[in-house]
């Protein structure tokens, strides 16, 4: 059952911030409705990556597209938090999402595994996964349970560990309380790298590590730079053990725009996933040259990284089980 573009509705499900989402009829034949306004949603700042060259290039690229659509964009979880969001992308009432595949997995939890401590070597295998015939049969599942599509992927960058002391081996999480998303893939992840996970809220890890809650953290660099954790930490260490995924994914309503119009939108978001990594590398490069000029952190680049990855692949093989562990063996296959 195909579902319709409805015009002008509000987000009722979450009190936030009741928005307007003005989303005309499709197609063409409209001649007065002035198009269709696509809402597009994510929960970052508008001076990180993935909305000057994620969210800003979609949108741009889709207008100068002239196939009588808009977008609108939302930042800063203006339309709720990662998990009230995919509830809002599977109702229809917001079109397009920049998300984790960790928060993706409430919808079908398989996905979460693109979130898997070292499930990629790199960004550049992770970008090669989605764009490639291996993911297909994710993608369509994903679809089949859920009712939304997945446009493209990109990294957001490496996930680092942070604490105040250096972590170069697994040994040296023993006894560390860690911070890990609350999310159930970012937990597993914990448990593979032989961390002591403790869960704390990303709005409150700064209090939490400089009261001594939490000893340590992992977050990728634009991260750990926009919440200022350097002030709180002695030790960035350079595990890179996870890739940031963002995975931009659209609502039902997808499917009834034209032709035309869902090609643009998805040239638009190859667009941007083709810029994001250069994005993604020179802000993470500025912020370290940033912090060593400023003797801010010491950044240990020694972290034995093949330790951490052979440890975490023998887990998951273990413990992952049914669709789940086929989507591990085919990220992994895709490397080979």
């Amino acid at each position: 059952m195909k579902h319709s573009v409805k015009l002008h509705r509000t987000l009722a499900a979450t009190a936030v911030l009741a928005l307007p989402l003005a989303l005309a009829a499709c197609g063409g034949d409209d001649e007065g409705g002035g198009g269709t306004e696509l809402t597009l949603a994510h929960s970052y700042a508008e001076d990180q990556p993935q909305h000057t060259c994620g969210a800003e290039v979609i949108k741009q690229e889709v207008e100068d597209a002239d196939v009588d659509l808009s977008v609108e964009i939302y930042a800063n979880s203006q339309l709720g938090g990662d998990a009230d969001r995919i509830a809002s992308v599977q109702s229809g009432d917001i079109d397009i999402d920049i998300q984790g595949a960790s928060a993706l997995a409430a919808a079908y939890e398989p996905v979460g595994v693109v979130d898997a401590a070292y499930a990629f070597e790199d960004a550049a295998a992770l970008d090669n996964y989605f764009t490639s015939d291996a993911a297909d049969q994710l993608k369509e599942d994903f679809k089949a349970a859920s009712d939304v599509s997945i446009l493209g992927a990109w990294s957001a960058g490496a996930r680092q560990f942070t604490a105040n002391d250096p972590i170069r081996e697994p040994e040296d999480l023993e006894g560390l309380r860690m911070r890990f998303p609350g999310s159930p893939q970012f937990l597993l992840n914990a448990e593979a790298l032989g961390a002591e996970a403790t869960e704390v809220a990303y709005e409150e890890l700064y209090l939490a590590l400089q009261q001594g809650v939490v000893e340590g953290q992992e977050n990728p660099i634009v991260n750990i730079d926009a919440t200022n954790l350097v002030e709180v930490q002695d030790y960035l260490s350079l595990s890179s053990h996870a890739q940031n995924s963002n995975l931009i994914v659209a609502s039902p309503a997808f499917d009834d725009l034209s032709d035309e119009q869902r090609t643009a939108v998805e040239d638009a978001v190859a667009s941007a996933v083709e810029q994001m990594p250069g994005c993604v590398e020179e802000a993470e490069q500025e912020t370290l040259d940033t912090w060593e000029s400023e003797d801010a952190i010491e950044i240990v680049d020694d972290v034995d990284v093949d330790a951490f990855s052979e440890q975490a692949d023998a887990w998951f093989r273990d413990n992952l089980e049914g669709d789940s562990l086929a989507v591990y063996e085919s990220i992994k296959d895709s490397q080979e």
